[in-house]
């Protein structure tokens, strides 16, 4: 079943390349106040990289000045990969935590997982966005299709907040 708003969002455990090299993050550290959440099928692939990601970065300060203190991605890859495309898409510098979801098991526990042989994703994240507070999401939008951008979108969830 599909996370939806008021629902909690479940506890889990992403990771994330830290000076010492992997690092492990409690999603409950990550959900208190007021965060800006956002997932999508991959690193490195088209509407990530050209659309989703860039409508975040654009956004990044305007959620801020809302009082969301932290912008969180969520993608299922490895934690290498997903650093490597947060620098090179300037989520890094706009201070948009990307965090892998190695396993895939926070999307499954999301309700939010799908799989598509033909492009080799297996256990990927459908794409979406949520605004969450305290961990209770207070917003949720899912795209129809991975190939599209448009609920999902920075702008489109920074009317929510």
């Amino acid at each position: 079943m599909t996370i939806t708003a008021g629902d909690k969002l479940p506890q889990g455990q992403l990771l994330r390349v830290g000076e010492a090299g992997p690092e492990t993050v409690d999603t409950a550290d990550l959900m208190q106040g007021k965060v800006a959440l956002f997932g999508l099928p991959g690193a490195f692939t088209g509407t990530c990289t050209n659309a989703h990601m860039p409508s975040f970065v654009r956004s990044a300060d305007a959620f801020r000045a809302k009082g969301v203190s932290r912008i969180v991605c969520i993608t299922v890859n490895d934690p290498f990969v997903t650093k490597a495309w947060a620098d090179q898409t300037g989520a890094t510098e706009a201070g948009i935590e990307v965090l892998a979801d190695a396993d895939g098991s926070m999307t499954k526990a999301l309700g939010l997982d799908f799989t598509a042989p033909p492009v080799g994703f297996f256990g990927r994240c459908k794409r979406f966005a949520a605004y969450v507070e305290d961990g209770v999401v207070k917003s949720m939008d899912v795209e129809d299709s991975p190939g599209t951008c448009t609920v999902s979108a920075g702008e489109a969830l920074l009317e929510k907040v």
